[in-house]
């Protein structure tokens, strides 16, 4: 496999240090932490909003630090949960009057650093609470976690979370809000090849030239089932029927409709399954309102995609409508 790597073991802080650099202006690159911060945070009138998580899921988390989205990101090496040590000096450097939110994907590395952290923190005399978030309905349990995982439906938590920040919530009414948002939303993703990590420089997993992987997780743990590959429209409809059939959403409902790429997934590929998805949604009586397609949260070049909904009522929608600026714009 080809890529752009120098040493794999530098391969995540020289993308931090790339992502700082072109973006000076409103970032800040602490390189012991593989920290990126606002170049402004903290904010002593808005409560901090920290996210984690392994790198080689970007943009998730690094490039959607800024105004209306995440105050500070400190990842693990790539497909790894960062150290604890990173989340609890990241929580200090951003603390603010009003608390720090720590929000987590469900993944059990990524929990256990997260809560010590927060325990290390809360010693110190910072306010800071922890959010889990875990929207995907593939598989209750995986390799990596003890219940549902958290995949890509987390940037509508970000979203939701970072504008009721900057609005000035405080950090209860920040906790609530994602919360709410989290119960809202129901992801699952497939796969049509494995991926790379540059650190292996070979697929983390096989597939068939024929084969597809449904309920695949974004480090590759196995999803329901290992199937012969499908037509587009036929994996849309089991993604959307497993989605659907979950929270459940029902005729008259409105929605965010989002088609995320996992990384080696050609943007009009993307657009198709949304067609297909958005037609279906249709045909069931549940309104798209708000539409996301590209790559959200990635797992580095795996062709593959999932497919999130959210039900969205007028507190939900305006908050994802608020303005955002962070390095790749795709809110």
């Amino acid at each position: 496999m080809k890529k752009f790597v120098n040493d794999p073991k530098q391969y995540v802080p020289e993308m931090l240090t790339g992502i700082a650099l072109a973006n000076p202006d409103s970032l800040k690159y602490v390189p012991a932490y593989n920290l990126i911060m606002r170049s402004d945070a903290p904010n002593p009138d808005k409560v901090s909003i920290v996210q984690g998580s392994g790198s080689g899921h970007e943009p998730a988390h690094v490039m959607v630090v800024g105004r209306g989205m995440l105050d500070a990101a400190c990842p693990g090496d790539v497909f790894a949960a960062p150290p604890m040590d990173y989340v609890y000096e990241t929580t200090k450097l951003v603390a603010s009057p009003k608390g720090v939110l720590l929000l987590v994907n469900n993944y059990t590395g990524d929990k256990m650093a997260f809560e010590m952290a927060q325990e290390l923190s809360e010693a110190d005399g910072v306010k800071v609470k922890t959010l889990f978030i875990d929207d995907d309905v593939a598989v209750k349990d995986s390799t990596y976690t003890v219940g549902r995982r958290g995949v890509a439906g987390n940037f509508f938590v970000m979203k939701a979370v970072g504008a009721a920040a900057e609005e000035g919530a405080d950090l209860d009414e920040v906790i609530r809000i994602g919360e709410k948002v989290n119960g809202v939303t129901r992801t699952m993703g497939m796969a049509l090849t494995s991926c790379t990590p540059p650190a292996k420089g070979s697929p983390l997993f096989e597939l068939g030239d024929d084969e597809m992987e449904m309920g695949v997780g974004i480090h590759g743990e196995p999803g329901r089932r290992r199937a012969k590959l499908a037509s587009a429209d036929e994996i849309v409809d089991e993604l959307l029927e497993s989605v659907v059939s979950d929270l459940p959403y029902q005729s008259g409902d409105r929605v965010a409709l989002m088609i995320n790429g996992l990384g080696g997934t050609p943007i009009s590929e993307l657009y198709i399954l949304y067609g297909r998805a958005h037609q279906q949604l249709a045909e069931r009586g549940i309104t798209v309102g708000r539409s996301y397609v590209g790559e959200y949260c990635t797992s580095l070049d795996m062709a593959g995609a999932s497919l999130t909904l959210v039900k969205l009522d007028d507190e939900i929608e305006r908050l994802l409508a608020a303005p955002a600026e962070v390095a790749v714009r795709i809110f």
